[in-house]
């Protein structure tokens, strides 16, 4: 059964910006493009970079350590040298607070 977690507060985030958030010993990457928001593990496939840390254009974001990108609506990569996704999660935003749902 999914368990939904806080992570953070709407205002902490502006739109089109990232950051790393712990919810129930997960890191996870949690980012705002234009209002909504979006997770995905905080741990790129290639080598292990934070992904929350890493620029975010649009729906992209790059790893700041060797560049690959994902969409952090899905995690799938759209640019290697990571060859395989991350996780994604639900995210739900109820009275100003963003919760995200573990499994």
């Amino acid at each position: 059964m999914p368990k939904t977690v806080k992570v953070a507060q709407t205002s902490e985030l502006s739109p089109g910006t990232g950051k790393v958030v712990e919810a129930d010993g997960h890191s996870i990457a949690l980012f705002n493009v234009e209002g909504t928001f979006y997770a995905i593990d905080n741990t790129c496939t290639h080598r292990g970079g934070p992904l929350g840390t890493g620029k975010l254009n649009g729906e992209s974001v790059t790893c700041p350590w060797h560049g690959a990108n994902f969409n952090v609506k899905t995690g799938a990569v759209t640019r290697q040298p990571a060859r395989t996704g991350v996780r994604s999660f639900v995210v739900k935003v109820e009275a100003g607070d963003v919760l995200v749902e573990l499994e």
